[in-house]
């Protein structure tokens, strides 16, 4: 095992096959985050494959070639151990969290789930339809129908523009042989990080990640071209409801991009609390949404500054309006004060999920994939810091250039489609 690249507080182990182990120690704690990350989500699926990271994701816990389901379940919970996991865009992990004492055997549970699931036939029938069950849940839920279509309206047809959960007809068809032929060729230790964070001590840690994946075979890593941002203006009508979901995008740069936090500064800028502009004249002086935010959401595919709300139909044009005159003024309206707020806003963000271990893992992990090396929060508090009301004019100047994606869903008024391709244009064919 080598040591990678200094990255500060959080030094990356590598074993020979490529498997890398992020251990962060926590000594105030005597719990610990263990978590499996594959850097193999949705948006490295192609149409045909679309949902078959989830599926696979799912089907892992239902028996491995030493374990039935039923003996995983008991054999997390006799240590009073929670397991989970979950599926993104940019990977899918597996999570185990208990006592801190416990985390090396989590390591070789965890590696037994992710390493050697054997996915029988008949728990493949009865999860399937579990997963067409959470399909139909998902389709009825407004908000996210309206970040699904956000999604195409932002990535067209690149992977990323598909759902995490998969489209209707696969999760009808894969087949056992499908997702052992995904996992043969997606779960190879140069897509594989092992992360610890707790009370824990790292050497003992990467030493049993050695003996649980040391023989897994090294693989090649996964490459996604990045989206291109296409934009346009999208509607879904969802009867029953009683509210209208909005949700507006624009392009801004990925993780590995340094400017990237120039972006982050203006979101939390424009629409980070009660007093920002955004929320101070949408809700507190207009009323016209009960929720509305902003956010700079960066990942290793691409970058979105995002406005969401949800609100009354009758209100939901004068929001998309006052909304985008409210962000084309921005860039005049910066002082030191304002720039100050979102700063501290974003430090003290960043220090409530620095506290917490396992949103602390994930994010060294999301370095780890995009980076190759975990950023210390010194280095990223100090980017933050260095953002400058020009650089931040400079961002939100380049940013406006690009056509937003907006998407709506729920109840909508008469003419508002038409009205909202006027306002942000029409997606292109």
């Amino acid at each position: 095992m080598t040591p990678a690249s200094p990255s500060g507080d959080t030094p990356i182990a590598t074993l020979g096959n490529g498997v890398r182990v992020v251990a962060i120690p926590l000594p105030h704690l005597e719990s610990a985050s263990v978590s499996v990350f594959v850097h193999s989500g949705s948006g490295s699926e192609s149409r045909r494959e679309s949902g078959i990271s989830h599926f696979v994701e799912h089907m892992a816990f239902k028996g491995t070639t030493g374990r039935s389901c039923q003996q995983i379940n008991l054999d997390a919970e006799q240590l009073g151990a929670d397991v989970n996991a979950h599926t993104d865009k940019d990977h899918t992990a597996y999570h185990m969290r208990g006592r801190a004492r416990d985390a090396p055997a989590f390591v070789r549970m965890l590696g037994d789930i992710v390493l050697n699931s054997s996915f029988p036939e008949a728990e493949l029938e009865r999860e399937r339809q579990v997963l067409l069950q959470e399909y139909v849940e998902d389709e009825e839920d407004p908000l996210s129908t309206a970040f699904k279509l956000f999604d195409k309206l932002c990535f067209g047809s690149h992977p990323a523009g598909l759902p995490v959960i998969g489209l209707k007809g696969n999760i009808g068809r894969f087949s056992r042989d499908d997702l052992l032929g995904f996992v043969e060729s997606r779960y190879v230790g140069a897509n594989i990080v092992v992360g610890v964070a707790g009370g824990i001590d790292a050497e003992a840690i990467v030493a049993v990640v050695e003996k649980s994946f040391g023989a897994l075979r090294a693989g090649v890593p996964s490459a996604v071209p990045p989206p291109t941002h296409r934009g346009g203006t999208g509607s879904k009508a969802i009867a029953g409801l009683g509210q209208t979901h909005v949700v507006y995008g624009l392009p801004i740069p990925a993780l590995a991009d340094e400017a990237q936090h120039a972006y982050a500064v203006a979101a939390a800028l424009f629409g980070e609390g009660m007093s920002s502009p955004l929320l101070d004249e949408i809700r507190e002086r207009r009323g016209l949404a009960y929720h509305v935010s902003c956010s700079a959401d960066v990942t290793e595919l691409a970058g979105q500054f995002v406005v969401e709300a949800s609100t009354a139909p009758e209100h939901a044009e004068e929001f998309m309006v006052e909304m985008k005159r409210l962000l084309a003024r921005q860039g005049d309206h910066i002082d030191a004060a304002g720039l100050a707020r979102a700063k501290n806003l974003i430090a003290v963000r960043r220090l409530r999920d620095w506290e917490r271990a396992a949103r602390r893992l994930e994010d060294a992990v999301l370095d780890a994939f995009a980076l190759g090396r975990v950023r210390s929060r010194v280095e990223v508090a100090a980017r933050i810091e260095s953002v400058t009301v020009a650089d931040v004019r400079q961002a939100l100047a380049h940013m406006l250039t690009e056509r937003p994606a907006v998407a709506i869903a729920g109840k909508l008024k008469k003419g508002l489609p038409e009205r909202a391709r006027e306002l942000f244009g029409a997606a292109e064919a």
